[in-house]
């Protein structure tokens, strides 16, 4: 799929795919693997959010018949619950369920690694769609640093579902997606769960301009806490 920006559109073509009784924007994609190509045009707005309404593909595993046309015309408007809501509405079984049974990753890794690392998630995870956003990362001082004095190509790779393999465990499966991209030059996304030690982490960010500040700012030591005590998943419990 490519797209441009363009300050008009062709009669009957316009697809305002943000509405609330429009497919899910990853079906309606997967759709043009038996339909062929197309040509059409998404609003901005519908665009920036075309993965809002169906939380990118999460909403299949919570409403598995949400995309029904029944269901978007008569409470598709009340698409996506609110996380909020979700959290108040659930008990300790439905949570220790939910932990038990899924798996939230955003993986950054080198462009020359991805074929590896789409392994490693197949083999550990198989959750698909897979989420592939390619970044520059500058070659700069920093936490998130490339190898080397150059900049370089990275790719997100975001998992977000139901792992369907028969061993999944929370833990373990993270440790080895974790073991696998640190030892790839890769980073983890902070909003997930990251169950990596003190050691770990700080072999995966570069922590050298970090430290360099905290002793600059000796009050800060005091005051503030590294930023492994506030993101290790033991902080967050």
């Amino acid at each position: 799929m490519v797209g441009n920006m363009v300050d008009s559109a062709e009669p009957g073509k316009v697809n305002c795919i943000g509405r609330w009784h429009m497919p899910w924007f990853f079906k309606h994609v997967e759709s043009f693997l038996s339909s062929g190509t197309a040509v059409e045009y998404l609003p901005i707005r519908d665009y920036y959010h075309r993965h809002t309404r169906s939380i990118f593909w999460e909403i299949q595993d919570i409403i598995p018949f949400g995309n029904n046309v029944v269901f978007r015309w008569l409470l598709g408007w009340l698409v996506p619950p609110k996380v909020s809501l979700l959290k108040l509405t659930q008990s300790q079984a439905i949570k220790e369920l939910y932990e038990n049974n899924h798996f939230i990753q955003d993986m950054l890794v080198p462009l020359d690694r991805l074929g590896p690392a789409l392994d490693c998630f197949h083999q550990e995870v198989q959750i698909y769609p897979i989420w592939l956003c390619p970044f520059l990362l500058p070659s700069r001082p920093g936490m998130l640093q490339s190898v080397g004095d150059e900049d370089r190509f990275y790719v997100d790779i975001g998992t977000y579902g139901v792992p369907h393999v028969a061993d999944f465990k929370p833990v373990e499966t993270t440790r080895r997606v974790e073991k696998f991209v640190r030892e790839n030059n890769g980073f983890q996304m902070l909003y997930a769960d990251s169950y990596l030690t003190r050691e770990e982490f700080r072999q995966m960010f570069d922590h050298k301009l970090y430290d360099k500040l905290r002793q600059q700012l000796p009050e800060t030591t005091k005051a503030f806490p590294e930023v492994y005590d506030k993101v290790n998943r033991n902080a967050r419990i």
